[in-house]
């Protein structure tokens, strides 16, 4: 038996695909000439791809795009009878408007990569026979259309969009999403007024002050004045108006927050400047109220931002569901019809390489299914008559005939929609601790603003109501407010650069508290790809031709593994798919088995060899004369995988890995990494109740991981962080996002949050010292109002430029 022996190097390095930019496998056939010159593909798809830009005169594209294009094996696919669909009136009904001989609608675009995608596809569009309009918004993907429907069917417009290498949906908006981002839009032109009108209110009312007051006459100090009212009012009605109706309802329900000592500070401002502007005497207030509004409403957008992410998390769910499906009458003759027309009770055929409709049961075939979205378990599973399957999961080899047991809120993937939001309402919510706080501070100021305005009316009763005024605005808490959200923000800016996006606030002062990890395996701590890492021939044959024979059985196969050995130089003859087992086929008159030890032997009549290492998965190739060689993949550990781990383990962390995986690769990956609990095979539902039990037991928890089937530990978790490469709905339902997918941005994360805790901690001592020192100077009355706003500016100014400091490296 001869030594194990690696892939070439030339597997390992291979040259990157022109159009996606993703490695050509070895002995790879496909070209397209660009741009005058010949280029190398990595697969049909981008050759064909490239080619119908060529054809259609858009090659210029390749010129001006700033990043590689999406690999059309990438998009989701397009069955001819599937898209002819859409040319259905009841269908295009719901997204589909028509004026006169035009059909106008919004297409939804998958594949765009930079700006000049836009080009390519409006230029493309705009030269099809029948499209009066094309215009494509970059910043959320979406298409608008006019064209002719009669001359232009919408199924032949979204083949054009395919061609080209987009693929196409038709955009229908969730009402909750769209309601939220409509409040997004109002905060965000709220805080732009205030913005733009607070610059126009300070330079007319800073004109006024006795420093500035060189040679003013009464007549322009009254202008200035009213100008200032004038350019006030919309951020007092408009921009603020969230903040009364807030501490109306505060007040209501007995329950002090912010908004009401907020309103205070705002309206007494107001009222106090409305009654110096009228009077003409005494300072004006309107430059703190600009102020104030733009401080609150900048933090209050931030904050919206991130609820808008967490609400489109479930929705992106429905994207793992195909459109439509093949419906079995009872002749047996299948029918295209959309997934909303199945119904309970239905038979449907689901053929190779297509996703599965709805729960159910299998009512004759078998087959391999791949639910490594659902599951974490990276390899397709058999699945043969009476065995369940669940919806959004993967056909992969053979044809299934499924009756349909589940549809809708009552299937497995809605089970994981219910799991997410129920973690998401446990999460521990540092807000509720900080407005408990701010209720006794509240409590606090205002009774001591109402025994000093009593005193001051006793004595002084022209000076009553500025000295209490002075009071509200000296002690407005914009310091301690800004305190924590700007070094958040400074931090966050800094780590986004390391390539770790935060989507929640409190995850750099969590991370301080954090004693236990909790990693997924595959496409985590590993690659999340099978790769060839070894051939171990067992005959006369050498590694490369048993790669040769092997990868030309491989070639015909939609199975996962099948990837891992790139383009054969050889073409099989013949190759049938055994679900489970492997592949039996013919290459150059050689009659091959490649798969499971047992089925490989049978064909030579021989006992299976036994397998020489643990490491890996194992692949036996065999001929009628016996075993030729074993051939190993792996998924290989991220190279900065152990750092990670040595940085938990130095920090006195508990590290568990819980993974879908039910193979023995899970242990492996432990061992090798000294991970102190391991668990394969693990359900999502088995993954909170880990979750739960560390909870109960007093951990605070870091969840790390990348799929569907993390979605409520990564919820539930006290600080989750989903991979770069994870899911949508993963990426958004997590406090943070690794979008580099370098582990080593974690490590530095660590530091990080050491360093924003001690800037939080500086910035609140600042803010409540300058406020307890302030308080009895602006009750005794040495604070006039005017000097109160110059010292809460300057409090909060001094608490951004620490703040800043976090921004260096």
């Amino acid at each position: 038996m001869s030594d194990l022996t690696t892939v070439p190097d030339a597997m390992a390095s291979p040259t990157p695909c022109y159009h996606c930019g993703l490695p050509v496998p070895a002995g790879s056939r496909f070209q397209a000439r660009v741009l005058g010159e010949t280029r190398e593909m990595c697969c049909p798809g981008c050759q064909a791809v490239a080619e119908a830009i060529v054809a259609g005169g858009l090659e210029s594209y390749y010129k001006h795009r700033s990043e590689t294009s999406a690999n059309p094996d990438s998009l989701p696919q397009a069955l001819p009878d599937e898209l002819a669909l859409y040319d259905r009136d009841t269908v295009q009904e719901p997204f589909v408007e028509h004026q006169g001989e035009l059909a106008s609608t919004c297409l939804l675009i998958e594949g765009i990569s930079c700006a000049a995608c836009g080009w390519l596809i409006e230029k493309h569009l705009r030269g099809l026979d029948g499209v009066a309009e094309a215009s494509l918004n970059l910043s959320n993907h979406r298409l608008q259309v006019r064209w002719s429907d009669s001359r232009l069917p919408l199924s032949q417009l979204l083949k054009e969009l395919r061609r080209i290498g987009y693929a196409a949906h038709p955009y229908q908006p969730d009402r909750a999403a769209e309601h939220l981002q409509r409040e997004n839009r109002r905060a965000l032109r709220q805080l732009g007024v205030a913005g733009l009108l607070w610059v126009q209110v300070m330079m007319a009312a800073m004109a006024t002050w006795p420093e500035f007051n060189l040679d003013l006459s009464p007549e322009l100090d009254k202008i200035l004045r009213w100008t200032s009212l004038f350019l006030t009012t919309p951020i007092v009605f408009y921009c603020c108006t969230d903040f009364f109706k807030g501490a109306l309802r505060d007040l209501r329900t007995r329950h002090l927050t912010m908004d009401v000592s907020v309103s205070l500070a705002i309206g007494g401002a107001y009222g106090a400047g409305i009654w110096s502007t009228v009077t003409g005497v005494g300072e004006l207030y309107f430059d703190a109220v600009g102020m104030f509004a733009l401080f609150l409403l900048a933090g209050r957008y931030l904050e919206r931002r991130a609820r808008e992410r967490t609400l489109a998390a479930t929705a992106q769910l429905v994207n793992l569901l195909p459109a439509s499906c093949l419906r079995l009458d009872a002749g047996g003759q299948s029918e295209r019809v959309l997934l909303s027309e199945i119904k309970i009770g239905d038979r449907v055929l689901v053929q190779p390489g297509a996703l599965l409709p709805a729960d159910g049961v299998i009512l004759s075939g078998q087959s391999s299914v791949d639910e490594s979205l659902l599951t974490g378990e990276y390899l397709p599973l058999p699945r043969a008559t009476g065995d369940r399957v669940t919806a959004g999961t993967l056909n992969v080899e053979g044809p299934l005939t499924v009756e349909v047991q589940a549809l809708g809120d009552d299937t497995r993937l809605s089970a994981i929609v219910r799991l997410l939001e129920r973690a998401q309402a446990d999460k521990p919510r540092l807000a509720e601790l900080a407005d408990r706080v701010a209720q006794w501070f509240l409590l606090v100021v205002l009774g001591v603003a109402a025994v000093v305005g009593l005193i001051w009316w006793q004595l002084d009763p022209q000076r009553a109501f500025w000295i209490v005024l002075a009071l509200l605005v000296a002690t407005c808490p914009c310091a301690l407010s800004l305190a924590t959200p700007t070094a958040l923000t400074t931090a966050t800016g800094s780590l986004h650069k390391l390539g770790l996006l935060l989507t929640r606030g409190h995850v750099l002062e969590g991370l301080n508290h954090i004693d236990t990890v909790i990693f997924d395996k595959t496409g985590t701590l590993t690659e999340g790809r099978l790769s060839l890492s070894a051939v171990h021939p067992l005959g006369a044959l050498d590694s490369d031709a048993c790669l040769a024979l092997a990868a030309a059985l491989e070639n015909r196969s939609e199975h996962p593994i099948a990837r891992a050995f790139g383009r054969a130089p050889l073409a099989a003859e013949r190759v049938d798919n055994v679900p489970g087992l492997g592949l039996d086929g013919l290459v150059g008159g050689r009659h091959l088995r490649i798969g499971q030890p047992d089925f490989v032997a049978e064909l030579s009549g021989q006992p299976a060899p036994a397998i020489p290492g643990e490491h890996g998965q194992w692949l036996l190739l065999g001929d009628a004369q016996g075993a030729l060689a074993w051939l190993v993949l792996d998924d290989a550990l991220r190279e900065d995988a152990p750092a990670l781990l040595d940085a938990c383990r130095a920090r006195g962390w508990k590290t568990l890995l819980l993974s879908g995986d039910s193979s023995p690769m899970v242990a492996e990956v432990a061992g090798r990494l000294g991970i102190d609990d391991a668990r394969g095979g693990l359900t999502p539902d088995a993954k909170l109740a880990v979750l739960k039990q560390l909870h109960e037991d007093g951990h605070r928890v870091l969840m790390l991981g990348d799929g569907v089937n993390d979605v409520p530990v990564l919820a539930g978790a006290d600080i989750s962080v989903a991979m770069g490469s994870a899911t949508d709905l993963a990426k958004t339902s997590a406090d943070a996002v690794l979008l580099s997918n370098r582990l080593e941005s974690l490590v530095q994360a660590f530091a990080m949050a050491r360093r924003t805790r001690r800037i939080i901690v500086e910035n609140l001592l600042w803010a409540s010292l300058y406020n307890g020192l302030v308080l009895p100077f602006a009750a005794i009355g040495w604070v006039t109002p005017i000097w109160a706003a110059l010292g809460m500016s300057v409090s909060s100014l001094l608490v951004v430029l620490n703040a800043l400091r976090l921004a260096r490296q």
